[in-house]
């Protein structure tokens, strides 16, 4: 066994070889007038994205690789897929993550046939003989991989902050890099999402069943996803959880997730975001030598349009855990880039923004409930606004209810000042204003434009148009959005009968191969 040097990773990824493509020239970017972080977008002749916002206050750089897929994308029989495709995207490649590929690969394959069997079988005693050769085989493999590798990587080109995440619109990669690694990030990132194998599935599984367990006795998640259950029954948002549900999770498919790679994880349906201190046309160079010869798919899957049934009356539900009581309320707004979230935005800071909102004023500051929020949950199909009310000692939820209700009456008949909506205005400048100072707000800023299908001038001159929104106009979107036509989830506190944790299968401890290289 071979010890870790700084000289074998350098080595390990000076070998790693990826497509080069070596057409550089002329390559056009679209820039916005008066743009506060001079961004520069470029679309690669493969569809792939590149946004790019150059700050040289330090020799760092923020990327944020961003793929336009997630929870909503999960097929129906395999929910959670998005999500834990995202932790296998740290185990490697072909050229890293493993000591031997040639001998690891047959055994992977197998190991995916034999997830096949398992899911198809129902015989509990059947199951678990299949997954003991699972395990058996598994541990085979590991001694041929190095599941820690990708990171080792990182760390040797002085990255920070790896990191990913998953939601119902996006899948991000995130790593912070000196400005002097920009190709050896290049080439290991091409080379990562070319080139993904999948290895150390099985354990990985487990880390996901953990995750899956613990969001069960969260009660703030399982409100959650009662709200949009009872606000999206017609979409994904509502019918699906990004976590997936303990039946797809305890029945994988190594196959299912290939095909969501390969479908997926294309580059005209991904950007690279970057905000730091770089030479634009070098990087643009070198992004497009390393990623320039990426594989679109010219038939990537439109999710398709739903409307659904208006909601007419309250749709009230309950949720049972041991946190204290609250009530939630929520009503069904359009997407992002559609007009309501401007008026969400402005209308979330007249109700709530921690000093002068009407929820502050009216609820918090006179102490009429013990606690309160509102705001908007902002998703690419559908927003969402909420309000929530933790009652006093004595009052009972409904009289939250009731309460929070009383501030949208106010917010419809007007009674908020002009003043109120100046400073939400400049509040929003403010934020804007720090948002900027940082590299990882900038590259945030380019990924919330990318996944949720926004004009990069649109975002710019966001705050100028919500400016010119009258009290009139708010009053107007609020009589007409804000009716009987809401989701109310009230959170009782209780043992939760649905709350049945996953049990984990026998695992054999795998091979860790800590010192390989």
């Amino acid at each position: 066994m071979k010890k870790i040097t700084s000289f074998a990773i350098v080595v390990l990824i000076a070998t790693i070889s990826t497509s080069v493509f070596s057409q550089n020239s002329d390559l056009k970017y679209k820039a916005v007038p008066n743009d506060p972080i001079n961004a520069r977008i470029y679309t690669l002749n493969n569809g792939l994205k590149v946004y790019m916002s150059v700050n040289p206050e330090t020799p760092r750089i923020q990327t944020y690789i961003a793929v336009r897929v997630g929870g909503k994308n999960d097929p129906a029989a395999t929910t959670g897929l998005a999500h834990y495709f995202e932790h296998l995207m740290f185990k490697g490649t072909k050229q890293f993550g493993t000591q031997n590929y040639a001998q690891e690969e047959p055994m992977l394959k197998e190991i995916e046939d034999l997830f096949e069997k398992y899911r198809a079988t129902e015989d509990d005693m059947r199951r678990r003989a299949i997954y003991k050769e699972i395990d058996s085989i598994s541990y085979a493999a590991s001694k041929l991989a190095i599941p820690n590798e990708y990171d080792k990587l990182m760390k040797a080109i002085g990255a920070t902050g790896t990191n990913a995440y998953t939601g119902f619109d996006m899948t991000v990669y995130t790593e912070n890099i000196p400005s002097n690694q920009i190709e050896n990030w290049a080439k290991i990132q091409s080379d990562r999402f070319q080139n993904n194998v999948i290895r150390g599935f099985h354990t990985e599984l487990e880390t996901v069943y953990e995750e899956k367990n613990m969001s069960l006795t969260r009660d703030s998640r399982k409100v959650y996803e009662k709200v949009l259950a009872s606000l999206f029954p017609h979409h994904p948002y509502g019918k699906q959880t990004v976590l997936g549900t303990q039946e797809h999770l305890k029945n994988p498919s190594i196959i299912n997730i290939k095909n969501y790679y390969n479908t997926y994880y294309v580059p005209n349906n991904m950007a690279i975001c970057l905000a730091g201190d770089f030479n634009p046309d070098e990087m643009i160079k070198i992004i497009n030598t390393y990623f320039g010869e990426m594989k679109p798919n010219p038939n990537l899957p439109v999710l398709p349009t739903t409307t659904g049934q208006p909601i007419t009356k309250p749709v009230e539900t309950e949720v049972l855990g041991q946190e204290a009581e609250n009530v939630t309320l929520g009503w069904r707004m359009g997407g992002w880039a559609t007009p309501d979230k401007d008026m969400l935005d402005i209308i979330g800071l007249i109700m709530n923004n921690g000093q002068a909102g009407l929820v502050d004023l009216d609820l918090l500051q006179q102490q009429k409930v013990l606690s309160a929020y509102s705001g908007a949950y902002s998703m690419a199909d559908y927003c969402a606004f909420v309000m929530n009310a933790t009652p006093k000692k004595g009052q009972t939820l409904e009289q939250a209810r009731d309460l929070l209700l009383g501030e949208i009456e106010k917010l419809k008949k007007g009674d908020f000042s002009q003043e109120l909506i100046t400073a939400s205005i400049n509040n929003m400048k403010l934020s804007e204003m720090y948002r900027i100072e940082s590299n990882g707000g900038r590259a945030n800023w380019f990924v919330n434009s990318f996944i949720n299908g926004t004009d990069w001038a649109n975002e710019v001159t966001r705050i100028d148009r919500i400016a010119k929104i009258s009290k009139q106009q708010i009053m107007d979107f609020a009589n007409e959005k804000f009716g009987n036509n809401y989701a109310v989830i009230y959170k009782r506190e209780g043992k939760d009968p649905t709350e049945l944790k996953i049990d984990k299968p026998q695992i054999t401890p795998i091979a860790t191969n800590r010192d390989e290289v």
